[in-house]
């Protein structure tokens, strides 16, 4: 384990190692080979719960149980597990836990952008003892997904469908035959059990490479939906809102849970293109407006408050981060805010401090 004292984001096996030693030690169910924690143990810490000794573990994913218990029964399979959803419906959050709570190292990760090439999924080469003694296994830089095969570890590609397609498709023989080749040596790499691989992806982000129909079989596909109510939106608002603020030394979130839920029934209502009560129709903006930008959105203001206030989150504080995340396309989203200023905010009873403090920021 690292040490992570002055880590501004500690990986999830140590900002949680109490948790999952806890579980560990409860846990009296069968497990997959290599895995640290039984199928049963893995859905408790994702989903949280009270343990025989009084143990109480957080819940990470606040979401229906079954699927948690869908992807976590995946990854006990020779199937791969693709996390599928909209801009922030908590993909990389579950991924990282998982991950985190099978194999006790959540590191083994590929981040897919347009750039990432082949090598970033199969192998590198250390050109210096590559130039001076030619290919060697000494020489080769294995990459996370090689390193997992060969230790029986889970590993991480995140953003699967901003990789290009070509770079996609390494990983059909990974997935399929369970080996990787290195044809410079004559040799391949096994996975050993224990192995598995988690991606994410989502389609409706610019810049996206549908997979091919012979990578999509080879994953189980498990989709992540938005928050179904405005409560559980707040509630997984809150809690990521109180992690990252004890990391930053920001005010505690329950002064500021009014502003919280404002800042979810705007996003909520934007998204859907219907006040909550479904009496007024709203224009949606052009932005995904998900979970994780209204946690960005809160965040700023707690930093704001926290600074340049007196440490309660205001309505004066989310608002320029409200407009940020509204109105990305200036010419129409800027239209689209203010009718819903005049039209919903400044009509609902008690957010006229709301209404002036958005107006003060969109002049």
């Amino acid at each position: 384990m690292t040490e992570t004292t002055h880590a501004l984001r500690p990986h999830a096996e140590d900002a949680f190692a109490s948790e999952l030693k806890a579980l560990a030690a409860a846990d009296d169910r069968p497990r997959p080979e290599r895995w640290r924690l039984s199928p049963w143990a893995v859905a408790t810490y994702l989903l949280g719960g009270t343990l025989p000794d009084g143990t109480v573990v957080s819940p990470k994913y606040v979401g229906p149980r079954r699927i948690v218990e869908v992807a976590v029964s995946t990854l006990a399979t020779d199937r791969a597990l693709l996390l599928l959803g909209v801009p922030g419906t908590a993909k990389t959050w579950v991924s990282e836990h998982l991950a985190a709570a099978v194999s006790g190292d959540s590191t083994l990760l590929v981040q897919g952008t347009a750039g990432t090439a082949e090598e970033s999924i199969r192998y590198g080469w250390d050109y210096a003892r590559l130039l001076a003694h030619g290919p060697s296994r000494e020489a080769l830089v294995p990459s996370p997904v090689m390193r997992a095969m060969a230790e029986g570890l889970t590993a991480r590609v995140e953003e699967l469908t901003r990789i290009p397609a070509d770079v996609q498709d390494t990983l059909i023989t990974v997935l399929s035959e369970k080996t990787l080749p290195i044809p410079e040596l004559g040799e391949e790499t096994q996975a050993v059990r224990g192995f598995n691989l988690i991606a994410t992806a989502n389609n409706r982000d610019r810049g996206v490479n549908e997979l091919s129909s012979a990578l999509r079989r080879r994953f189980n596909t498990v989709v992540l939906p938005l928050p179904a109510t405005a409560e559980a939106e707040v509630d997984i608002v809150s809690r990521r809102v109180d992690q990252l603020g004890r990391s930053l030394d920001l005010p505690s979130v329950p002064e500021g849970l009014h502003e919280i839920r404002r800042v979810v029934t705007v996003f909520r209502e934007l998204r859907e293109g219907v006040t909550a009560d479904g009496r007024t129709k709203v224009k949606s903006p052009s932005g995904t407006l998900s979970t994780a930008e209204a946690i960005s959105v809160v965040t700023g203001g707690l930093a704001l408050a926290a600074h340049f206030g007196d440490g309660v989150l205001r309505s004066s504080d989310v608002a320029a981060g409200i407009l940020g995340a509204v109105v990305r396309d200036p010419a129409a989203d800027q239209t689209v805010w203010q009718e819903y200023l005049e039209a919903v905010v400044r009509e609902r009873e008690g957010w006229k401090d709301f209404y002036r403090a958005c107006r003060e920021v969109s002049a």
